[in-house]
């Protein structure tokens, strides 16, 4: 049952893309990257079958009633204005349809607002005009103060063969693959949002409030995603850039690249 409905989709050109940033001509979402966006993925597949049943059915019902209804066919059709049975079974499947929908929409829904209790990383995630500040509370440089830096994205003539225009940014925010992340989400001046597709997060940030998200990278990778919020001239050159990495690289790779930049900041 699984393999057919994956053939059908794919038929249906609405299978999830094989990319974890966006792509020319894409229908589908990005490759999942955590257990919500897995559980996004797979609700809009269960959905998207029910849809093409009722769309399979309407389409018939329709085009019973056009044949057989014609002029020609029936040149003086029967006054039904009243049917107690048809009445009922409209109201029973859709309430039923409706059911089957909202059970897994809500068990979803609940389990994107669970915060974890005891995180093995912190990040928090400050929105600028026009750039991010990341701070990884967690780690404390020589001078006592936690470890932060700021992420701009790169101009499109500074960009190297092989990165994405309007998408990479010069510091990427590293964290370890498999382990419980807290996103802390605010913003210095004006409304931003912090959204990363493969994620399945997209968190506003509000000025004098704090917003925090917890997410569980399945997988290494580099995922992209930009600012949903407009907040002003350059909304569209805030992106976000979050690159996994093993556990065992994880400590290296912040001691190498992100406590330099701290010091030279």
């Amino acid at each position: 049952m699984f393999a057919l409905k994956t053939i059908v989709l794919k038929w249906l050109f609405l299978t999830i893309s094989p990319c974890d940033a966006a792509e020319p001509w894409q229908l589908g979402s990005q490759d999942a990257a955590t257990p919500i966006m897995q559980g996004i993925i797979d609700l809009h597949h269960d959905i998207f079958f029910f849809l093409i049943l009722i769309l399979v059915f309407v389409l018939w019902i329709l085009v019973r009633a056009l044949w057989h209804f014609h002029y020609k066919e029936n040149a003086i059709p029967q006054r039904i204005v009243h049917g107690t049975t048809i009445e009922i079974l409209r109201t029973i499947f859709p309430s039923l349809i409706s059911m089957f929908i909202a059970i897994p929409s809500f068990a979803l829904l609940y389990s994107m607002d669970e915060v974890v209790v005891d995180p093995a990383i912190t990040i928090k995630a400050i929105g600028h005009q026009w750039y991010r500040t990341y701070e990884y509370s967690d780690y404390n440089s020589s001078d006592e103060q936690s470890l932060t830096f700021d992420s701009y994205m790169i101009p499109e003539e500074d960009l190297e063969l092989g990165q994405s225009r309007l998408l990479e940014v010069d510091n990427r925010v590293v964290v370890p693959a498999k382990t419980h992340l807290r996103i802390i989400v605010t913003s210095a001046d004006v409304p931003h949002s912090w959204a990363v597709p493969s994620s399945g997060v997209k968190c506003d940030a509000v000025p004098g409030r704090l917003n925090q998200i917890s997410i569980l990278v399945q997988r290494e990778g580099v995922y992209y995603g930009q600012c949903s919020e407009i907040c002003g001239t350059n909304h569209a050159f805030t992106p976000i850039v979050v690159e996994a990495v093993p556990r065992k690289d994880y400590g290296s790779r912040v001691s190498n690249q992100l406590i330099p930049q701290t010091g030279e900041a």
